[in-house]
């Protein structure tokens, strides 16, 4: 149980260090270029994200309930379930708001945007602050459940 617990807490540090990183990191770098080069520099982090964000996140999920189904209702169960429901959310955001937008970004050309980029690029950045704020949320609930149990 441990071992399956420090596996799935360094998956959560990674996904959320990703987020974190991605939010206050590149969104700020993004929004100081002029429109061509931040359209190209989007549609370029989409293509590699789209890889290795899933590639993060399918496993930490498994993990996370995996976790929660062996750690059954012992010390951490509700520090558990919290971050499982993190979990639960940064998906269902990935998958209902982020990803039908970078669906749409990766076909974008620098030389002609669409003519609602800003605003797209706006939809997205908010829906990205609560899809962080989900996986740094998940990752501070699972460390803490952990360290009840040490």
């Amino acid at each position: 149980m441990v071992a399956l617990q420090i596996v799935g807490l360094v998956l959560a540090g990674l996904l959320a260090g990703e987020e974190f990183i991605v939010r206050y990191g590149v969104q700020p770098a993004l929004r100081s270029l002029d429109d061509r080069s931040h359209i190209g520099a989007r549609v370029a982090l989409v293509r590699s994200l789209r890889i290795v964000v899933p590639a993060l996140m399918l496993p930490t999920v498994l993990c996370a309930v995996a976790v929660l189904v062996a750690g059954g209702a012992g010390p951490g169960a509700s520090l558990r379930w919290a971050g499982t429901g993190a979990l639960v959310a940064f998906v269902l955001i990935s998958f209902l708001g982020t990803v039908p937008i970078n669906m749409k970004v990766v076909d974008w050309r620098a030389d002609a945007p669409p003519p609602d980029w800003r605003a797209t690029v706006l939809r997205w950045e908010r829906l990205d602050g609560a899809r962080s704020a989900a996986a740094i949320v998940a990752f501070v609930c699972f460390v803490a459940a952990l360290a009840v149990q040490a």
